[in-house]
């Protein structure tokens, strides 16, 4: 039986630190004010970031709201779900990462709890 994922969520403008592990952007839009070196990347995943305009969308709502949330969450979802190459490629390389140690997905949102990170993390999770 594999151990489990140990997968943590941590914000960009955060200082990289010795429990992050391997570090993922899964953003789509890199992070302002970041730059590569500060931000110590394994990989950018886009694929794995939701499309543009489900992103747009949940910006444009009122993100606190648990509708909202719900909603945007369902829909990230089925687009894991649905992905392509380009999506199995980047779970291949989050996977494989995953089986050598902890991970930490990183995000650029202001809103700690409610992003696109701590979604994929349940994603992932639930797999």
């Amino acid at each position: 039986m594999a151990p489990p994922l140990t997968i943590a969520v941590k914000r960009i403008h955060e200082p990289a630190g010795p429990g992050d592990g391997t570090r993922f952007l899964v953003d789509r839009l890199w992070p302002r004010g970041v730059s590569k070196e500060k931000a110590a990347l394994a990989a950018w995943l886009k694929p794995l970031s939701p499309s543009d305009a489900l992103r747009k969308r949940f910006h444009g709502e009122t993100a606190t709201s648990d509708e909202a949330w719900d909603a945007f969450r369902h829909d990230y979802f089925a687009e894991l779900d649905a992905g392509g190459d380009e999506v199995q490629a980047a779970l291949f390389t989050l996977d494989a990462a995953a089986q050598t140690g902890p991970v930490t997905l990183l995000y650029a949102a202001k809103d700690a709890d409610r992003n696109n990170a701590v979604a994929l993390r349940e994603w992932l999770e639930r797999r």
